[in-house]
C-alpha cells in the first residue's frame, strides 16, 4: 500500500513529487534542502546552519510518518563542496547516534536545486 506523506512543518514540494511516500513499512523521503517552511526562505548563513535546516526538515517529515531518525536505514547526502565534509559531518552526528547510524553516502555534485550547498534524502523503516 502506498501512502502520501506531506507536512506543513517541512517545505512544500516545488514540482510533481511529494515530501515522502510510505510503502508498507518503508518511508522514502524526497531530497530536502535548507528551505525554512515558515518563511519560504533559504537558510544559508553557514554550512552548519544549512545542514541543521535540512535535518530539521527531514525530522518533520519523519514525525509526520510516526518515525524518528532511529528508523532511518539509508541517507544520501549531496554537497556542492567536499571541503565542507567535516562541518557537515559534525552537524549530521548531532541527529544520528553512531551506534545506530544508517548507511550513507556523501557525494559532491556540480549543482543542487536553488544552488544550495547540501541536499539530503533518506529511507526509513518501521
Amino acid at each position: 500500500m502506498k501512502e502520501i506523506i506531506n507536512t506543513a512543518k517541512a517545505p512544500s514540494p516545488v514540482g510533481p513529487y511529494n515530501q515522502a511516500i510510505l510503502a508498507n513499512d518503508t518511508l522514502y523521503v524526497s531530497g530536502q534542502i535548507a528551505l525554512d517552511p515558515e518563511s519560504g526562505e533559504l537558510v544559508q548563513d553557514s554550512i552548519q546552519a544549512e545542514t541543521h535546516q535540512v535535518l530539521k526538515n527531514l525530522k518533520a517529515i519523519l514525525l509526520a510518518a510516526d518515525m524518528t531518525f532511529e528508523n532511518v536505514v539509508k541517507c544520501s547526502v549531496f554537497v556542492s563542496d567536499m571541503n565542507q565534509y567535516s562541518e557537515i559531518n559534525a552537524i549530521y552526528a548531532e541527529y544520528f547516534r553512531e551506534s545506530t547510524a544508517p548507511a550513507r553516502e556523501l557525494i559532491e555534485v556540480a549543482n543542487l536545486p536553488k544552488f544550495v550547498n547540501i541536499e539530503i534524502s533518506l529511507i526509513a523503516h518501521k
